[in-house]
């Protein structure tokens, strides 16, 4: 099922979700099949597990979230998805919205989003960075816009 996951098989995991294997479903590394699909990039196998009510909020046993590894992989459009299912963006380490600034580009190509867009979708506030800056997370340089 993990490699179904990945894999985006959205036919094959839905059947047997529906046929009763749980939706939150763990591998070895506690990552969830929708973790594995959002990594991925698997929009629609992500929406239709979310549907099923995967928890966007599930976080695997390095702590980490499934928002903050779809900004990592620069899947925007499942951002996007997450944020609409109300995934927390301060969740897990580093968090969405640290992982915003450490990894999204200030210019961008089409069908991306910059780093300022990242950062009011997930609700940043200027108590984010002053925190992130007491912790000695690198956020390189300031937001323009």
């Amino acid at each position: 099922m993990f490699d179904a996951a990945r894999n985006g098989d959205e036919t094959l995991l839905c059947a047997a979700v529906d046929a009763g294997l749980p939706v939150n479903l763990t591998n070895h590394q506690g990552n969830t099949l929708l973790m594995l699909s959002t990594y991925a990039g698997h929009l629609p196998l992500s929406r239709a597990l979310l549907s099923r009510g995967a928890d966007p909020d599930r976080l695997n046993d390095q702590g980490q979230s499934i928002i903050a590894g779809a900004i990592f992989k620069s899947h925007y459009d499942l951002v996007k998805l997450l944020a609409e299912h109300k995934a927390d963006p301060r969740a897990g380490k580093p968090n969405a919205i640290e992982s915003a600034w450490m990894f999204a580009k200030d210019d961008v190509k089409d069908g991306e989003m910059s780093k300022s867009e990242l950062l009011e979708l997930l609700g940043a506030r200027e108590e984010d960075k002053e925190r992130m800056e007491r912790e000695g997370v690198r956020i390189g340089p300031p937001v323009s816009g």
